[in-house]
């Protein structure tokens, strides 16, 4: 009956501590407003640390980055806590912090050389997500130095060959280190990669050689025929000294052409288009038309050099040009001329010729790869102002 009463007692003083309860505050509670936030600064629950850790405002935080980076402790445990702290930035892909920590833990010189070869198989493996493969590679071959059979940084390793284009070093990681693990996987799918890789760029590389040897070739065999026709390749034309009128300095002045030059040969045009050498033997050249009475041009890719200029220009005046208002361009109505600028002299062409012809005569230089001509209307006031002052010769 005592015990039954005492019960009662401790229920009712429950009741009232209950009672109590419901109506006062708990002092060091979570406002309804930000909970979320305080909750977030308990260690255990939060979502991602802070970039610096300030006592005042993360206590445990701090309590417990202090005890990781405890200095009294032995440099293996302190090692070991970087790794685990580095592991765990690399889980969350934060390589740069990652590295931070491996760092760090290498810098302790523990002489625990299985933690070391394991913060440097790590930082490697960071470094080789941030793209820095050079880096990389040297944390795997450090890691390799304290254990040649590493796996995990021979792995490594190769990839960053790999990656570098390197394959014969990449195959030799990984026959060294198939010899200790003749089956790992990983270890022969990456040796059969780098052999597969290594045998494409030598395939492209003979490609590219032979390539290179048919292009020169076929340039030694254009800048043959251009020199057997006596045609002049000139990059640029020096003025003529004054009171040198006398075309016997014509021989004297071929220090300044260029016959056999590759460049001599390159159409500075926009079009691209140079001088090739068709299966016939026969040279088709880029040739630019000029009328300098309406600033205009014409350019054709490739004028055959057995083709007459009366057949191009039948062709490119068969319809009005848009520029031509007066409509005076007609093959019968034109002069053809090329310019000695070096000379100051203008030569007048006959449009029958052959332009082989032309460019054979000692006083035609072939600037920048393309062969030029101008084009007057005969009997017009802007062809005779043209040419006063020009000295004029026939071929």
């Amino acid at each position: 009956m005592a015990s039954s009463e005492a019960q009662y007692e401790s229920d009712d003083g429950m009741d009232a501590f209950m009672d109590k309860f419901k109506t006062q505050r708990y002092k060091n509670a979570f406002s309804e407003n930000n909970w979320e936030e305080e909750f977030d600064k308990i260690p255990m629950f939060m979502k991602t640390a802070p970039e610096e850790i300030d006592p005042k405002t993360h206590p445990e935080l701090a309590c417990i980055q202090a005890i990781i980076h405890d200095e009294d402790r032995p440099p293996e445990e302190q090692a070991k806590s970087l790794k685990d702290e580095g592991n765990a930035f690399f889980k969350e892909k934060d390589y740069q912090k990652a590295i931070l920590c491996y760092t760090a833990g290498l810098k302790k010189n523990c002489r625990d050389q299985e933690i070391n070869t394991v913060l440097l198989t790590n930082r490697a493996a960071a470094h080789f997500h941030l793209g820095n493969m050079r880096s990389a590679l040297n944390d795997a071959a450090a890691a390799r130095k304290i254990k040649p059979d590493h796996l995990k940084a021979v792995i490594r390793g190769a990839q960053c060959f790999i990656e570098l284009r390197t394959f014969a070093e990449a195959i030799q990681w990984c026959d060294e280190a198939l010899k200790a693990h003749p089956t790992d996987k990983k270890l022969l799918e990456l040796r059969a990669a780098a052999d597969k890789h290594k045998r494409a760029a030598e395939r492209d590389a003979r490609k590219a050689k032979a390539k290179e040897r048919k292009v020169h070739s076929e340039k030694e065999a254009l800048l043959a025929a251009i020199k057997d026709r006596g045609v002049k390749l000139l990059e640029s034309v020096k003025p003529r000294q004054q009171g040198s009128d006398s075309e016997e300095e014509d021989e004297d002045s071929s220090a300044a052409i260029s016959q056999l030059s590759l460049d001599g040969i390159s159409s500075k045009e926009v079009t691209g288009a140079q001088v090739f050498l068709d299966e016939q033997g026969s040279l088709h050249w880029p040739v630019l038309f000029l009328y300098p009475e309406h600033q205009q041009s014409d350019f054709i890719s490739a004028f055959c050099e057995n083709t007459c200029f009366i057949d191009h220009l039948a062709v490119m005046f068969g319809e009005v040009a848009p520029w031509d208002t007066d409509r005076k361009y007609h093959p019968q109505n034109l002069l053809l001329y090329f310019e000695d600028e070096q000379m100051e002299t203008l030569y007048q062409i006959n449009s029958d010729a052959s332009l082989l012809k032309v460019l054979q005569h000692k006083r035609f230089f072939v600037k920048a790869g393309s062969p030029s001509f101008i084009i007057l209307v005969k009997g017009s006031p802007f062809c005779t102002q043209f040419l006063i002052g020009k000295k004029i010769h026939g071929l």
